[in-house]
């Protein structure tokens, strides 16, 4: 056997200028297929999509800032709204007393008199306490009976006014901040249907 037949083969290749030129354009192919305008229309479609979601992302952080600042201002106005229930009563028994004084009591009892003008200052105080933390009183009598603020409690008949219509207030009611408070409580004209609404007795 030869010597050049003993010699080891070089394991090593160098590829070729072809092979080389080959591998490049396969490269480039998978990393740039598709024409300019095709990868100029994607990244176009991205950037719309992705404009999208940041517009709505700021769409709903707006909403929920608006939500929790409503949520702040409802707390803000209403959370009261249980001790001014205890307050309308003592405005009720403030009225109470001073309609138990006769007028001509006032003027033969300089005492009495005294009494009652305290309380009328007392009413008074209470009211624009009420009005500055937006409560008001509903003294609808005269107005049509409006179930979502007033408590029918009986019907009276031949009253020459238009069926429904509040004739009698046995205890008024108030809101706080245009939501009820308490519910007027009422008499209404008897005679069927009122504008017609109907006056339901059992509310």
């Amino acid at each position: 056997m030869s010597e050049e037949q003993n010699k080891p083969s070089d394991a090593t290749v160098e590829p070729t200028e072809a092979t080389a030129d080959t591998a490049s354009q396969t490269d480039a192919g998978q990393t740039g297929s598709g024409s300019p305008e095709d990868r100029v229309a994607k990244l176009e479609a991205e950037v719309a999509s992705l404009k999208d979601q940041l517009l709505r992302a700021m769409a709903e952080t707006e909403n929920t800032r608006r939500r929790a600042q409503r949520d702040r201002e409802d707390a803000s106005k209403f959370a009261v709204s249980s001790f001014a229930k205890e307050l309308v009563s003592v405005a009720d028994n403030l009225r109470r007393a001073l309609d138990a004084v006769p007028a001509e009591g006032r003027e033969q009892d300089e005492m009495l008199k005294g009494l009652a003008v305290g309380v009328e200052a007392t009413e008074r105080q209470l009211f624009a306490a009420f009005d500055r933390a937006g409560i008001k009183k509903l003294d609808p009598a005269g107005e049509p009976f409006d179930p979502n603020f007033h408590q029918v409690m009986f019907e009276i008949e031949n009253t020459g006014k238009a069926a429904g219509t509040v004739v009698q207030v046995l205890q008024p009611g108030y809101t706080i901040h245009g939501r009820l408070l308490r519910e007027a409580m009422v008499g209404v004209a008897k005679g069927g249907d009122a504008g017609g609404q109907h006056v339901d007795t059992k509310a």
